[in-house]
């Protein structure tokens, strides 16, 4: 008789164990993508100070700013789903990137205060932002691996637990810049 209680209690302490586990494990996701929502809340509120700053002298660049301003507001006008504010976020830090490239070919710009001034703030906050995709991602890998290995894999199919996609670089920027000034 006291096996029997003794097996049913061990049972039921590995069954909350494991529940507790995949709660935490999923919080942790939540709470990282937060801290990554939260630096990227800021990285939109610089934007509109570049562009205004930039926009004197890069002319020619006209889209490119008006893209980079249409982002920006997307991503500031409400919440979008993990999925869209990375592929958003992504478009937005390739078209940054080429802000800065095509900011080469304007050396009194280079030498404006503002400007230097908000690069600096900007490369600043695109650092932290990818030391918390390293930890999203981080977070992201132990919850997926809890979702998929046995036996949590069982408690997270009945609380309907899926794997989450990771912070991922798209294609096109893995490859090699072109830094050429012409």
């Amino acid at each position: 008789m006291w096996i029997v209680i003794a097996v049913i209690a061990v049972v039921l302490v590995v069954i909350v164990l494991i529940y507790n586990s995949l709660i935490a494990k999923k919080n942790r996701v939540a709470s990282v993508f937060s801290t990554i929502d939260v630096m990227l809340k800021k990285r939109y509120d610089l934007v509109p100070q570049l562009v205004e700053t930039v926009k004197g002298y890069v002319q020619h660049e006209r889209g490119l700013l008006e893209r980079i301003t249409e982002l920006r507001s997307k991503a500031a006008a409400g919440r979008m789903s993990d999925n869209d504010a990375v592929i958003l976020n992504n478009e937005l830090a390739k078209l940054l990137s080429r802000l800065f490239v095509v900011v080469e070919n304007y050396p009194q710009l280079k030498a404006n205060e503002n400007f230097m001034h908000l690069q600096r703030t900007l490369t600043e906050l695109e650092e932290q932002l990818s030391a918390a995709r390293r930890a999203f991602n981080a977070a992201v890998n132990d919850y997926n691996n809890a979702v998929e290995m046995f036996p949590t894999n069982i408690a997270a199919s009945m609380m309907a637990y899926r794997r989450k996609d990771y912070f991922e670089i798209a294609e096109d920027e893995r490859k090699k810049v072109d830094i050429n000034i012409k």
